[in-house]
């Protein structure tokens, strides 16, 4: 079993990623508001398809918690009953969260399919941890850290929850996208923990500070990112899709930190990937990094050159969170070349 344990670890770190693409996906389509409740799309497991689905009708059965939308707000049913001929208030109790009461199908199923993929993980996460008990004898720490993974997951749901319940509050969007790569870290840790393919590498104090340093400008240029979709989102709902240049002449301060801090992450990358190869130390996932980097300037470049061109917003995103993890995986290896070495 403890063999089928790294395996189980890397499909939920690929599920977890599926479900940061997801993600970016809700955030590049506007959908993050198409289920306003939380864990139940109005108020169903299945979500509505067809506006006449959440509108009151005569002769209709309704479940406890179902919603529907009248007069532009959300109304809860109380209980389960089924409707007379006119509409009883009695029966419904306002939804009091927020006050976002708009259906839009496509909105709506971009968000639970994300819901959905979020799931997946945290079952994926949950299998993980069953499987680690094989290590409770003679590497506890596995078996902790697996179940900090599965609580972690839960954390995570919540935050989305609130980000819900806060109509896409921009520092929540933050927090909700540092924990999931949070748990992509830890995830990492326990692949690299169990893994009997681990390198003999030369450790080296100076790379080793260096790829901690880098990983950080990383996570902090992430954080920005966010901050400067928020605003994007913001300009264009003002300005409209077809016209993304025109807030480029009122940017925010973020944007034009975000755009100049991405030079200095590229020299850094540069300057480490260099010494890698200089000294010879056998970090081959520094190509990785490298590639992925290129990646993130190109998106990058295109949005602000090309307009915002389909999915290079998502694009961005997903070569950023997968640019973390192959960094936090560095770090891990260069710790583990001192550790190496002093049991030598």
């Amino acid at each position: 079993m403890q063999k089928k344990f790294t395996k189980i670890a890397k499909i939920s770190l690929v599920l977890v990623y599926l479900v940061i693409v997801a993600g970016a996906v809700v955030r590049m389509t506007g959908s993050g508001m198409g289920c306003p409740d939380w864990p139940k799309c109005f108020g169903y497991y299945i979500p509505p398809t067809d506006i006449q689905e959440l509108q009151w009708q005569p002769e209709k059965e309704f479940k406890k918690g179902q919603v529907i939308i009248l007069d532009e707000a959300l109304w809860v049913a109380k209980e389960n009953f089924s409707t007379s001929s006119s509409y009883n208030a009695n029966n419904w109790a306002p939804y009091t969260k927020h006050d976002y009461a708009i259906f839009n199908p496509f909105h709506t199923w971009t968000e639970f399919i994300n819901r959905l993929f979020g799931a997946l993980a945290g079952l994926g996460t949950l299998i993980m941890a069953i499987a680690s008990f094989t290590y409770w004898k003679k590497q506890r720490s596995i078996t902790i850290l697996s179940w900090v993974v599965v609580f972690a997951m839960g954390f995570q749901a919540w935050l989305g929850a609130t980000v819900v319940y806060s109509v896409l509050a921009p520092a929540k969007i933050t927090i909700h996208m540092v924990m999931a790569l949070l748990i992509v870290a830890l995830i990492l840790y326990l692949i690299q923990a169990t893994s009997n393919n681990i390198k003999s590498l030369k450790p080296d104090k100076i790379t080793r500070n260096l790829i901690i340093f880098v990983l950080l400008t990383t996570l902090a240029q992430i954080v920005l990112g966010t901050q400067v979709r928020q605003f994007v989102d913001v300009q264009t709902d003002l300005y409209g899709e077809d016209a993304p240049n025109l807030w480029l002449n009122n940017a925010s301060l973020s944007f034009y930190i975000h755009r100049s801090f991405s030079i200095v992450v590229v020299l850094l990358n540069l300057a480490l990937a260099i010494r890698i190869y200089k000294l010879n130390l056998g970090y081959s996932k520094i190509n990785w990094v490298l590639a992925l980097l290129l990646l993130e300037v190109i998106s990058g470049m295109a949005m602000y050159y090309l307009d915002f061109p389909f999915a290079t917003q998502p694009l961005h995103l997903v070569f950023a969170s997968v640019l973390f993890g192959f960094q936090f995986y560095l770090v891990l290896e260069a710790l583990n070349a001192f550790k190496t070495m002093k049991t030598l």
